[in-house]
């Protein structure tokens, strides 16, 4: 089985400390199933390609359990040497062991930061087909995915297509990133694992899912998959993976004592943003709307009482927010049930869900993500889903100083990963304007303070130009 990882990264050579091999010479490894051998095929400062190719010994294999035989000679006659399986997210976890732990010792900082990244698997199977394959990687910003069926035996092509697939993903991520992401998702392909397993699975699924599949759209999918279908396992694994969920990363699940709105009460803040981006919204003729980190919706609760707004798309990645807004919206019985509409996503993973509608809402959102995703946001709003206007806020970092109750140098609330000055949010936002052709027009919220700014900052952007792709998102989903 053969694995290839490939960077245009400049100088793509680095991609040699980030895997902890050398392009210069080819080295060998010892697995208990066989071996493995990285070498690479290409190496110039513009394009270097990593290969990982696993030699299966299926004697060994064989030695090591039962397996599940279809028939009699099934151990010794089957495609577990050639077909990438749960044996290539072993020997990557041996192989690359530091490089998915994010270590560089000679590129740390490029370590931790999204370069581009085509990714090859000669042989894999897709159990579900391509449609399984697009549901697992889209939603991960891959931009490239593509499925080549091979044939069951290139010297009669009469025998038709084989289960399996050559497979090409293109992205820009962290080499870490990408890496746990194979280890877990290759299995789940193949739906099946060559060894025997317990709870050590649970912890190791989670443990290389951190940060990507707590948020995935089909994690019960993989959990199952993974897991091998055992239902406590996958209980365990579903119901901690949800335990983010109740953190309520908007700071709208009733003010504490930390929370961002009880630190903005004074000004009556809150109240005035939600306000504020309504009006926007108004003022600029859109209909439909999505409210991306809706939490308990109420920016959906003011965008109701404008009969301008005919449909309203709230999304959130905890699942306990969401529940909160659908009793607060009365969806259950009340008439806005036919204009509001619900769903778990995060921001970070393209869902076709959120194309085709007019503007779209991220109020106080953006400060939750971690800087290094912040890539990925934007390519999912500005670029996927990319309405014609998008209106971010997010807390002005000047102004913290005014607020009595809040401590020196600190958040407005604990799950914010940063917080900008006026300048550094001006400068991402002309930065994603130039990127995904639009233009930005930057204001305030709140009181004027004339050394501090407002409390609260707004990038409003406009699409540029309507392009082929473009009016065909503008056109209405289908329920």
């Amino acid at each position: 089985m053969l694995l290839t990882i490939s960077t245009t990264h400049q100088p793509a050579t680095d991609l040699g400390f980030l895997l902890h091999k050398h392009p210069g010479r080819r080295q060998s490894f010892g697995l208990s199933f066989g071996e493995a051998h990285v070498y690479y095929p290409e190496a110039t400062g513009t394009r270097c390609t990593a290969a990982l190719q696993v030699e299966v010994d299926p004697i060994r294999l064989v030695r090591r359990g039962p397996g599940s035989a279809r028939f009699a000679l099934a151990q010794y006659v089957n495609d577990r040497p050639y077909v990438a399986s749960s044996l290539l997210s072993v020997a990557i976890g041996d192989v690359f062991r530091s490089a998915l732990l994010g270590q560089s010792r000679e590129r740390a900082e490029l370590a931790d930061t999204p370069i581009p990244l085509e990714v090859k698997l000669s042989a894999l199977r897709c159990r579900g087909g391509e449609v399984v394959l697009q549901r697992l990687f889209e939603p991960l910003s891959y931009d490239r995915i593509e499925a080549v069926r091979l044939p069951l035996d290139e010297n009669f092509p009469e025998w038709g297509s084989g289960p399996a697939y050559s497979v090409t993903l293109g992205t820009t991520a962290r080499v870490q990133d990408v890496l746990r992401q194979l280890t877990v998702l290759i299995p789940v392909l193949d739906d099946d694992k060559h060894y025997w397993f317990g709870e050590d699975e649970l912890e190791k699924l989670l443990r290389r899912g951190e940060g990507w599949l707590d948020q995935h759209p089909e994690r019960k999918l993989i959990a199952d998959r993974y897991l091998r279908y055992r239902r406590s396992l996958v209980r365990d694994a579903i119901e901690r993976m949800g335990s983010n969920d109740g953190t309520d990363p908007d700071g709208q699940g009733g003010p504490g004592p930390n929370t961002e709105e009880t630190v903005e009460r004074p000004i009556s803040l809150h109240d005035e943003r939600l306000k504020a981006v309504a009006a926007v919204l108004h003022e600029r003729g859109a209909k439909r709307v999505l409210d991306l980190g809706c939490g308990e919706g109420k920016l959906i609760l003011q965008l109701l009482e404008d009969r301008q707004f005919t449909e309203i798309l709230g999304v959130d990645a905890s699942s306990i927010a969401l529940a909160q807004a659908a009793r607060r919206l009365h969806l259950d019985r009340w008439p806005a049930q036919g204009r509001v509409r619900l769903i778990h996503g995060a921001l970070t993973y393209r869902d076709k869900r959120l194309a085709g509608f007019e503007a779209a809402a991220i109020v106080e959102v953006i400060e939750h993500l971690d800087p290094f995703r912040l890539a990925a946001f934007e390519r999912v709003v500005f670029e996927s889903a990319r309405p014609g206007l998008v209106v971010v806020t997010t807390p002005n970092q000047e102004y913290n100083q005014l607020f009595e109750t809040l401590a020196s140098g600190a958040f407005r609330h604990p799950d914010h990963r940063f917080e900008w000055t006026r300048t550094e949010f001006a400068g991402w936002a002309q930065g994603v304007a130039d990127r995904f052709g639009y233009a930005v027009e930057m204001a305030g919220i709140g009181p004027i303070d004339p050394d501090h700014g407002q409390p609260s900052q707004v990038a409003v952007f406009s699409r540029l130009q309507t392009s082929k792709a473009d009016a065909q998102a503008a056109e209405p989903l289908t329920a």
